[in-house]
């Protein structure tokens, strides 16, 4: 198959724990062919086909830091996504207006023929943050308001909470705010902008100590490994990239269940690849732009990760 994947930008990546380099490793060891783009390559125009100016790849084996040389391109030429046997879109959030518009021209290429994983509409169908909305049962308190009040309340309800914007990944803008509400006011003020923009307030899981558990869905089926990120010194996040550690454990029978009832939902709805955050019995957020973690729980526990993603990518294509 010819592969189009829509990233970032390939000096940026990090190799030795990118999951999109895994995707891409498993491809072309079984033949595939890899090329690459960015959302700013994508155009249109009237009469014509979503085109993207795109590079074919060659992975060289090499991997390192970002800026390693672990490919080799070949010089950028015009290329319809129809063309493609299937196009992956990998950008990395934010989700952004030009993320949103990215998945406006991924949509057209799909009326054109293309087959765009995961779904561009169900991408802009299931922001992170506010996708736990449809599956409460799962859901620790929660509130997305833009009101000020609303959040105070709500801390007097529950008494340690959790604030963030909702277009932060990486544990970027997040702040946990105790019984003694210290600095609420002016965290408020920083989130919101004085009543501009929305946030997402949840109660405090006293189990992020154990860990933020990133689980892995594909094609509706839960891989049977975690990555636990677990916060380290008096850090509250447990994101990787914020410092967390990250352990590979083995999937709970309950995270299981919680996982195949979200998966056959968002499944059939066109999302081959989605990344669970579970802290203690709660998802906190569904993350369906750029799923991580494959390489971290393969080298901690052989499981093939990225191995049974393609398999479900080829199975997806052939229907």
């Amino acid at each position: 198959m010819n592969l189009l994947f829509v990233a970032d930008p390939l000096d940026q990546f990090k190799t030795y724990k990118d999951s999109t380099y895994a995707m891409m490793r498993e491809a072309a060891a079984r033949g595939h062919r890899l090329a690459a783009c960015e959302p700013r390559h994508l155009s249109w125009r009237s009469g014509g086909r979503v085109m993207a100016q795109v590079r074919w790849l060659r992975l060289t084996g090499q991997v390192g830091d970002a800026g390693a040389p672990w490919y080799a391109a070949e010089a950028p030429a015009p290329a319809a996504l129809a063309d493609f046997d299937a196009v992956l879109m990998r950008k990395d959030p934010p989700f952004d207006s030009e993320y949103f518009y990215a998945t406006h021209l991924l949509e057209q290429a799909q009326r054109e023929g293309a087959r765009v994983f995961n779904s561009p509409r169900a991408l802009r169908d299931h922001p992170e943050k506010l996708a736990v909305m449809e599956f409460p049962q799962f859901v620790a308190p929660t509130l997305v308001t833009r009101d000020a009040q609303d959040i105070h309340r709500f801390h007097a309800e529950h008494g340690q909470i959790i604030l963030k914007p909702l277009d932060g990944m990486g544990g970027m803008g997040i702040f946990r705010v105790g019984p003694d509400a210290l600095n609420l006011g002016s965290i408020i003020e920083t989130l919101n902008a004085h009543g501009q923009r929305t946030v997402m307030v949840q109660r405090f899981i006293p189990e992020i100590v154990a860990g933020d558990k990133r689980v892995l869905i594909i094609d509706g089926e839960p891989v049977p490994y975690v990555l636990a990120r677990i916060p380290q010194g008096r850090e509250v996040r447990g994101n990787l990239a914020a410092g967390g550690k990250g352990v590979a454990q083995p999937l709970n029978d309950r995270d299981r269940q919680t996982a195949r009832d979200i998966g056959r939902v968002l499944s059939a709805r066109g999302l081959l690849l989605v990344g669970l955050d579970i802290i203690g019995q709660h998802v906190t957020e569904i993350n369906v732009t750029s799923p991580t973690c494959f390489q971290e729980i393969e080298q901690q526990t052989g499981y093939p990760v990225a191995r049974v993603f393609v398999d479900a990518l080829e199975r997806a294509c052939a229907a």
